[in-house]
Order: structure tokens, then C-alpha cells, then sequence
């Protein structure tokens, strides 16, 4: 089974602000970055999808719908696919945020709900139950999931069985790559690229 997580292209917004739920548009037409996506997805040897799933926010969906148009599928939206939900901190600067706020936050990083969203317990949670259910089905293979860069990690951390603190420090740029194929008789799954 091959899944193939595409990060998002850049938003149209300032470098330093925090939008992980926030639907914010993108810097640039999503048919611009399709085409070079589809260059880079050519060049990897990555299959064509039978199946198209995308996070609903703007940034994810504008992308996919591009995709959908090049390999002729269809795209669905699934909510579970969405940015951690940071609350308060939602499209503000990381550093106008206040520091004591960050530091809460920061000492304990899994639980903390300082700003009022999701923990990143409860995201890593929402993010592998939609993992879990979405890879019981084969025939689904290979898919191409359209999403955010903190979920790319989630993903990564539970089937790579790698701490997601880890996983934080790897680079994932715009309209990057993560291919991971599971072996069906094993059930083991692998990184084939990272951030491609």
C-alpha cells in the first residue's frame, strides 16, 4: 500500500504567524504549484492515485482540486486531515503571543491547551484514528492525501514508530513529499522519500 502525504503550497500570509486551523489563502494560484508538483511526482516515479483525499481548508483543497484536473479523480475532504487547531494563537505572531503563555505550553508540549485549541495529544490522536481507519483498505492504494505539515508528522511518528519530537526537527517544505508504503503481508510500513 503506498500513501503519498503532500504538503500544502505557501500562504499568503507573513512568515512568523501561527495558522494551523485557520483557512488562509494561498500565496500564489494552486495551478502553479500543481504543475511543478506534477513535474517533481514524474520525476520520483510516484504512482498515479486511485484515490485523492484533502484536508477542507483552502490551502489543501485549492491544491487537490489542480491534482484531481491532471490524474482525472475525484478529490474528498475529510475534517481529520486539518492543521492542529491552536485556539487563541490562531493568526497571530509567534512572537507577539505572550511568553508565559508559550512557556506553559512548552512544559508540557503533549497536554498543554494553553491557547485554548487542541492539545497535541488530542491531534495526534484525531490524526491517527483517521490513519488507522483509512489504511485498512487496500484497494485504496496508492493514495495521495493533500495536507499540512503537522499532520505529515503525526502520520510519520505512528507508522515509522519515531518519536514525533523527532520528527519536528525534519525538514518538510511547501509542496513537499512524504511517501510511505506499508508491506501487506508484514504489515510494516516504510519511508520511501521524505520531504521530495
Amino acid at each position: 500500500m503506498d500513501i503519498v502525504l503532500i504538503r500544502h503550497p505557501a500562504v499568503a500570509l507573513d512568515a512568523g504567524v501561527c495558522y494551523g486551523h485557520s483557512d488562509v489563502a494561498l500565496a500564489e494560484n494552486a495551478e502553479v504549484s500543481s504543475n511543478a508538483l506534477a513535474m517533481k511526482l514524474a520525476t520520483l516515479q510516484v504512482p498515479a492515485p486511485r484515490v485523492l483525499i484533502s484536508s477542507p481548508l483552502t490551502r489543501c483543497a485549492a491544491l487537490a482540486a489542480e491534482i484531481a484536473n491532471d490524474f482525472g479523480c475525484v478529490v474528498s475532504h475529510d475534517e481529520n486531515l486539518k492543521e492542529m487547531n491552536f485556539g487563541d494563537w490562531e493568526t497571530q505572531r509567534w512572537d507577539a503571543i505572550d511568553r508565559a503563555q508559550l512557556d506553559d505550553w512548552a512544559a508540557d508540549f503533549e497536554h498543554a491547551r494553553t491557547h485554548g485549541g487542541e492539545s497535541v495529544a488530542q491531534f495526534v490522536a484525531r490524526v491517527q484514528a483517521w490513519f488507522d481507519a483509512f489504511a485498512q483498505t487496500r484497494e485504496l492504494s496508492p493514495a495521495y492525501v493533500v495536507t499540512h505539515a503537522g499532520v505529515m508528522r503525526a502520520i510519520a511518528s505512528w507508522v515509522l514508530e519515531v518519536p514525533l519530537s523527532r520528527c519536528l526537527q525534519w525538514p518538510l517544505d511547501m509542496t513537499g513529499i512524504v511517501w510511505l508504503r506499508r508491506d501487506d503481508e508484514t504489515r510494516q510500513w516504510a519511508l520511501v522519500r521524505w520531504n521530495a
